[in-house]
Parts: C-alpha cells; sequence; structure tokens
C-alpha cells in the first residue's frame, strides 16, 4: 500500500514549500516525490475531511492560513486569511463546526475562522493573551497549540505564561474562556494529545524538556496535572527542547521529540496510564522538529530540520519500541509531517 504524506518547511534556505512524499508500506520505504506547492514558510499544516489542506502562510511582512484543495496529488489555491505580521505556528480543523484555528506564537494570540462552501477560509474570531513566565524565551504570551478537547471545546497552550486554556467555541466561531490550568513556572508547554477514554492528556513541555499527565474534567472543562516526567535523561546538560508528542490510537504508548538530543523518547502509558519510558531513539538527524504515525501505526516518520532529512522508524505494535529503517531521505527545513 501506498500512504501519502505531506511535509511542511521552513523557506529560509533551500526550501521552496510544502513537499509531497510516498509510503510504500509493502516495501517498507519512504520517498520525497517533489514540490506540492510553492509557497513561503507553510511551517504546519492541517488536512480536512474534504481533502483541503490549510497551512500556514507568509506573504511578504504579513502571516496567516493559506486554503488548498487537493486533487490528483496537486493542491489548488482557494484563499488565505493573512494579517500584518509573524505568521502562526499551528493550524488544526475542526470538523463538527467546520472551522479552522491557529496559534500565533509571536502575537500570542488564536484565531478562528469558518471554512465557507469553496472550502477557503474567513476570519470570525481573534483572542489576544497576555503573560509571561521565568524563562528567557517567556517575555511575552506564545501561544504555541490550539486544538479540539474529546468534548469539542478548544484547548489552547500558551508557552510563554506556562498556561493552558480550555475555551468554549459557539456555533459561529466565536470564544469564551471556560477554565486556564497554571502550570509550574519555566515548564514551556508546548503541545497536547489526549487518551481514548478523553479523560486524561499529555502535555509536552518544550522548554523543561518533560511530560506531563494531565486529567481533564469534561463537566467543568478544567485540567489538573497528575504527574511529571522528563523526555530525556538526567545527566544530558546540553540544550535541549521537546517538541512534537503523539499517541498511539489505543492509547498504549507515547511518543516526544526532543530537539538537542535528537531522539524520540518513547513511553509505555498502558493500564496506569502514567509514562513509562521504554526507548530512546536518535531521529538520525538534528533538530527533529515534528513526526507523526501513519495510518497504519506500523510506521513513524520524522523530519529533521536542521539535517534536511526526513527518518522511517518501523513500529513494533505490541511494544511500542521504534527500529530504523530509512533515514537518507531528503526533506529541506522539514518541520511538519502530515497524513
Amino acid at each position: 500500500m501506498q500512504e501519502r504524506v505531506l511535509f511542511g518547511t521552513y523557506t529560509k534556505k533551500d526550501s521552496r514549500g510544502i513537499y509531497q512524499g510516498t509510503l510504500d508500506t509493502t516495501a517498507k520505504t519512504l520517498s520525497n516525490d517533489g514540490l506540492l506547492v510553492a509557497t513561503d514558510n507553510p511551517t504546519y499544516l492541517a488536512l480536512s475531511a474534504k481533502d483541503r489542506l490549510y497551512s500556514v502562510d507568509k506573504q511578504d511582512d504579513e502571516g496567516g492560513v493559506a486554503a488548498w484543495q487537493l486533487t490528483d496529488r496537486q493542491a489548488t489555491p482557494l484563499n488565505a486569511v493573512i494579517a500584518p505580521g509573524t505568521p502562526p505556528a499551528y493550524v488544526a480543523v475542526d470538523e463538527a463546526r467546520q472551522l479552522v484555528y491557529s496559534a500565533n506564537y509571536h502575537k500570542g494570540t488564536v484565531e478562528v475562522m469558518k471554512i465557507k462552501a469553496d472550502g477557503g477560509l474567513e476570519l470570525t474570531d481573534q483572542v489576544q493573551h497576555s503573560g509571561s513566565g521565568p524563562r528567557p524565551e517567556q517575555t511575552a504570551a506564545h501561544i504555541h497549540y490550539t486544538d479540539l478537547t474529546p468534548d469539542n471545546r478548544l484547548a489552547v497552550i500558551d508557552l510563554g505564561a506556562d498556561r493552558v486554556y480550555v475555551y468554549n467555541v459557539s456555533s459561529a466561531g466565536k470564544l469564551s474562556e471556560q477554565s486556564v490550568l497554571e502550570l509550574n513556572p519555566g515548564f514551556g508547554p508546548r503541545h497536547l494529545v489526549f487518551s481514548p477514554d478523553g479523560q486524561t492528556a499529555y502535555l509536552a513541555g518544550e522548554l523543561s524538556s518533560q511530560v506531563a499527565t494531565l486529567a481533564y474534567d469534561a463537566t467543568t472543562g478544567a485540567f489538573t496535572v497528575k504527574q511529571v516526567v522528563k523526555t530525556i535523561p538526567t545527566d544530558f546538560a546540553a540544550h535541549n527542547g521537546a517538541a512534537a508528542i503523539r499517541l498511539s490510537h489505543d492509547g498504549h504508548f507515547l511518543y516526544v521529540s526532543n530537539r538537542g538530543y535528537n531522539s524520540l523518547a518513547v513511553f509505555a502509558v498502558a493500564g496506569t496510564q502514567q509514562p513509562k519510558l521504554v526507548q530512546q531513539i536518535s531521529t538520525e538527524g538534528d533538530f527533529p522538529r515534528d513526526f507523526d504515525l501513519d495510518p497504519t501505526e506500523e510506521f513513524v516518520v520524522v523530519v529533521n530540520q536542521n539535517s534536511d532529512n526526513a527518518t522511517l522508524f518501523a513500529r513494533d505494535l505490541t511494544s511500542g519500541k521504534l527500529s530504523l529503517l530509512q533515514k537518507d531521505v531528503n526533506v529541506p527545513e522539514g518541520v511538519c509531517v502530515r497524513f
């Protein structure tokens, strides 16, 4: 079977935009098949059920989200919602309400956009955050993630202020604050994944190289912290930043990328749902900003931003452990993987 994979990139050096590749699950090989869209800094990607692609977009001194229709491995531009200033860092699709959310790291804002009948976007709301933390990277609010909770509220992660917000979302695409979780100063939260039961979430702390296990109460729409574990060895003294976090569909295995230690940390979370480290494996490249499990979950693809390569791993469904298959796939400035 051949699976399509999309690569989001920075375009500061050699990259020209969004690339598309193929994962051949029979041959167990990964290829970069070339440029899909020539565009500036498409650093995060989201796909809708109607095969529409929503990407971070940069146009001169403005930034926002661009909409594309995918057909036969081609992308047709629909429109873009942009504004003066830096582009966002994260994009998510809300199928039930036909909305798209973006998180703007540098502005400290959350944007909500309506998906129009043709798949294009229209801004419906924007929320400005404020706050700071003790680390040099936390001088202001930095929204790094905004995506749905299992009960269709919106979780918003503020790395700069060490907070996780939960918002209610109206059918018209308006936000109203429901709860705020205050984390330990300097935790530096980045991305979040939920367990299949919808009651537990795992939060990657970029600045602290930690994962926090959170309990989620759908009645109150609030998080509480249950446990915190490290994503790197305690004796690793060089700089590291935890980045992407993924959970297997059965909820048994958690994966976190480490930029600096340049690894994927594999945790078992079955039963107690408390992460237990079972493997640290090199990503065979420098600065693994993102990765994803393929639809079969028998493979994991990682992009290493600084070394311009993607790495393919086989995944054992029973143990959750990874084994290297391929490490030489050229992906220039790769920072996002999306199946």
